[in-house]
């Protein structure tokens, strides 16, 4: 690689939707900024698409990403719930896509095992290698597993195909 490139992280959910955008140059990962988008509990599922969808926007336009990349969805208990998921993360990925970003999609284990070493790792050992790899960024939670996401994209990208944006 010869230049730097930065690069979205997103974890979806409809409940609290993780982004993390870190800075690549060569092998050195930093990290640029992280978050949580958190619609209303209460809100219609539209409106809570729409906050998702849009702020991921608002992440990109401030601070303008080459690339991202997304967690798959993996949920085998509640068909609803998957569904539910289905859709915020269709709307997460919708912004990079309409940004013209190419969007690449990872396994959540190939995600852990990348950060942490085991497909196994629970939020508490991701938040923890976070903040070995990028060191004084204190994310937690999801915006700790869409930093992870970001991570593995940068370990993967030349191997992964990138799903091009229109």
């Amino acid at each position: 690689m010869t230049g730097a490139i930065r690069i979205l992280g997103i974890d979806p959910g409809l409940r609290r939707t993780g982004w993390g955008v870190i800075r690549v140059e060569g092998t050195r990962l930093s990290c640029i900024a992280h978050g949580v988008i958190a619609p209303s509990a209460t809100a219609a599922l539209s409106d809570r698409l729409l906050a998702v969808m849009s702020g991921v926007e608002a992440v990109i336009a401030e601070h303008a990403p080459d690339e991202a990349a997304a967690e798959e969805t993996f949920m085998a208990e509640n068909a609803m719930s998957a569904l539910k998921l289905g859709h915020a993360r269709a709307a997460a990925m919708l912004a990079p896509a309409r940004a013209g970003l190419p969007v690449a999609e990872y396994a959540a284990r190939l995600v852990k095992k990348s950060v942490v070493g085991t497909g196994a790792a629970d939020k508490t050992q991701i938040a923890a290698m976070i903040k070995v790899l990028l060191p004084g960024t204190g994310a937690k939670a999801d915006a700790a597993d869409a930093l992870a996401v970001a991570i593995c994209h940068a370990h993967h990208r030349g191997a992964r195909k990138l799903s091009g944006a229109a």
